[in-house]
């Protein structure tokens, strides 16, 4: 019997906020924002901006990779593998500005929306099979808040 590799469990659950019990997705959405936060009170805005981004080009390959060697073990799209919502909530974010928790949580609250109603398209992604797919329908959601944080700034 073989065991689940444990970097990519660490990678793929992000860094275990998977298990979470009680909505395993929202928990990883949160863990995300959550470090986007304390880098913002770190962090001036367009320094922060480079780092989400680098986030989010990183964790979206870590995450095909960790889903990928997951996969097997706990079959297509596993509930446990949140990397897609973490990476997925960090868009909107990119467009947020540092230290804004209004920004923050309304980047969180749309994300979700969009990565659980899964409307314009996201559902047919999340249909497909493979580790890209598992991370690119929370992509499309985190693309689709970023546009509407965008309109939001751009508004107020």
């Amino acid at each position: 019997m073989r065991r689940t590799p444990i970097i990519p469990v660490i990678i793929g659950t992000g860094f275990g906020s998977g298990f979470w019990p009680w909505g395993p997705g929202t928990a990883g959405a949160l863990l995300a924002t959550l470090i986007w936060i304390g880098l913002s009170y770190l962090i001036v805005t367009p320094y922060l901006t480079c780092i989400t981004a680098l986030l989010i080009a990183t964790f979206t390959v870590l995450g095909i990779w960790a889903t990928s060697k997951l996969m097997p073990f706990w079959g297509d799209d596993p509930n446990r593998v949140v990397i897609d919502e973490m990476v997925g909530v960090w868009i909107p974010l990119l467009v947020s500005p540092a230290g804004d928790l209004y920004y923050a949580i309304g980047s969180f609250l749309l994300f979700r929306f969009f990565d659980i109603l899964k409307p314009l398209g996201i559902r047919r992604i999340d249909n497909c099979r493979g580790a890209f797919y598992v991370m690119a329908d929370d992509i499309v959601a985190g693309i689709y808040s970023l546009v509407i944080i965008s309109i939001a700034r751009w508004v107020i």
